[in-house]
């Protein structure tokens, strides 16, 4: 994963380079933790270009990553799913929470 911030709009960008699942939800989940609470960003996006895979341990890791972006008052977005995951996002609601954006 790689993370971007750009201070003047207060954004953090996360990018995930592999895929989500059992094994690598947790060194994710620690990075953006890290990332959210040294930045405090009023906007954070995760970009999903690059990931091909996500099992239901990506869910809790988005949805742990909303409640603590939502108790500090800032906005999540999902961005770049694939069709499957945007589905998965879909299914389980996460969608209903987190902006989900395909551009």
């Amino acid at each position: 994963m790689t993370s971007e911030y750009k201070k003047q709009d207060k954004l953090l960008i996360l990018k995930i380079t592999e895929e989500i699942d059992h094994h690598t939800s947790e060194k994710i989940r620690k990075r953006a933790d890290y990332e959210i609470q040294i930045h405090i960003p009023k906007k954070v996006i995760f970009d999903f270009e690059n990931v091909t895979f996500m099992d239901s341990s990506g869910i809790g890791l988005l949805i742990g990553r909303y409640n603590l972006i939502k108790f500090m008052d800032s906005k999540m977005i999902v961005l770049n799913p694939t069709h499957s995951i945007k589905r998965i996002l879909e299914l389980s609601k996460v969608s209903d929470k987190i902006l989900v954006r395909c551009d």
